[in-house]
């Protein structure tokens, strides 16, 4: 280190020390957005659990929060590494570009699945069909539902076909659910 020629009180600092800083900084900041985004996703859980919601979709919450809060450390962090808040601003535009282009049918499905699980029109142990398959839900994710066949077959179909495709129930409890979500009062 050595003092500035001008004045003496203002300290600079060797460029290779001060990029290390900088680096270090950023380290400090994605450690910061993880321990964050574990506190984060806690909170939006409890929230979840006192609007008692189902447990598999405080667990989807939980890791699409953490997931968004890490994402966005990477991009403050990268940041502060390179000491440009264009650089944050370049991954947040690079992100939303690769968004657009490349994973639309995958961000489709799993925006579907969150309707799908929030609706409850559908649940394990339906059996559902639709044009060209049918079976009975044996698990619902969040980007696509299991189906067993009548054969025994798994069938993975994205949540987007559930979401955007007529779907028929074949159960009992598809009646039951279909006249409660109707008003008690006729209008």
């Amino acid at each position: 280190m050595r003092l500035a020629a001008s004045g003496g009180s203002v300290l600079n600092i060797d460029p290779t020390v001060r990029d290390a800083i900088y680096v270090v900084l950023g380290l400090v900041v994605l450690f910061a957005f993880v321990v964050a985004s574990r506190l984060i996703a806690r909170f939006a859980a409890e929230q979840l659990r006192r609007r008692h919601a189902r447990s598999d979709m405080v667990a989807i919450t939980r890791r699409v929060v953490t997931l968004a809060v890490i994402v966005l450390g990477i991009f403050a962090a990268v940041g502060f590494a390179l000491q440009s808040a264009n650089v944050v601003l370049l991954g947040v535009l690079l992100a939303t570009l690769v968004a657009a282009l490349g994973v639309q049918d995958l961000l489709k499905d799993y925006v579907s699945g969150y309707y799908v699980l929030l609706e409850r029109h559908i649940r394990v142990g339906d059996h559902i069909a639709a044009d060209v398959w049918s079976g009975t839900i044996s698990e619902i994710r969040l980007r696509v539902t299991l189906l067993r066949s009548d054969a025994g077959d798994l069938i993975i179909v994205p949540n987007s076909e559930l979401f955007n495709k007529p779907i028929t129930i074949h159960n009992a409890n598809a009646a039951e659910r279909a006249s409660s979500t109707k008003p008690d009062h006729p209008e």
